[in-house]
């Protein structure tokens, strides 16, 4: 357990942070690489997703499992706040297949004040992930006030856009009182449809609202014909349409990461 951010919004603290608010704390289940991915195995799994606390912390143990996970068939995920050195990420990128990273915002002021890091680096390692050939997605977590302001919100989307690719999916999340920052409501649902007409104003093919009432904007687009392909609800697939990643109707190559 444990991140190398302190993020105010902290969504999954009382993990995430535990080592720092309890003490040095860290509790869990003792198990091996090998015990990863025998389980993974034994349930019927085809990847494996680091995840809720930061894989860059546990990066050793993660290296381990992903080398593994790899000779046994399965695919690697990292989800992670990209804040790791080039030389940490090229060593994992031979056994990394997918990450879901978090663009918390497009401020410097924003990453220093709020997570007690720093926007840069993330920034770097999202370019040097699609360089890799990694599979990126991005996340970002809508916070009234602080990061959903139009200029953000444009500059966010157009370095999606320009330096990963229209392709890239983004995940804009809705925000939820959480951790040390419960003076702030929770993200409306016209700030997200605002966000979302902005990466679509840049081009981006594939935006997704999460924790959202409106459940159609979590379904995958067609960029051509405009076709549903992927019906979603939460966490669950409804249906899926895609024939090897291509939609069906007009043949179009869909930027889908498949298990």
């Amino acid at each position: 357990v444990g991140c190398n951010f302190k993020c105010r919004f902290c969504q999954n603290s009382d993990i995430a942070q535990m080592p720092s608010d309890n003490k040095g704390m860290i509790a869990g289940v003792h198990m091996s690489p090998a015990d990863v991915v025998n389980y993974a195995l034994s349930q019927g799994c085809r990847s494996i997703s680091y995840t809720y606390t930061e894989p860059t912390v546990f990066f050793e143990f993660a290296y381990d499992t992903a080398k593994l996970a790899h000779k046994n068939g399965l695919l690697n995920v990292f989800v992670t706040n990209g804040y790791m050195s080039e030389q940490a990420l090229k060593k994992i990128a031979p056994y990394l297949d997918a990450a879901n990273v978090d663009l918390k915002s497009f401020s410097d002021d924003f990453y220093k004040k709020i997570c007690c890091a720093k926007l840069s680096p993330v920034l770097l390692t999202l370019k040097c992930m699609k360089e890799l050939g990694i599979f990126v997605e991005v996340t970002t977590l809508l916070i009234p006030g602080l990061n959903d302001d139009s200029d953000q919100l444009n500059q966010m989307a157009e370095f999606i856009a320009v330096e990963l690719g229209r392709e890239t999916p983004w995940h804009i999340s809705r925000f939820h009182p959480a951790y040390k920052l419960k003076d702030k409501s929770i993200t409306t649902e016209n700030s997200l449809i605002k966000a979302y007409e902005t990466g679509k104003k840049h081009g981006l093919f594939h935006i997704y609202l999460s924790n959202n009432p409106e459940r159609s904007m979590e379904n995958t687009i067609c960029c051509n014909c405009g076709k549903t392909l992927i019906y979603r609800r939460g966490f669950n697939i409804t249906k899926n349409l895609l024939k090897e990643n291509r939609c069906p109707f007009c043949n179009t190559d869909c930027y889908i990461f498949s298990v």
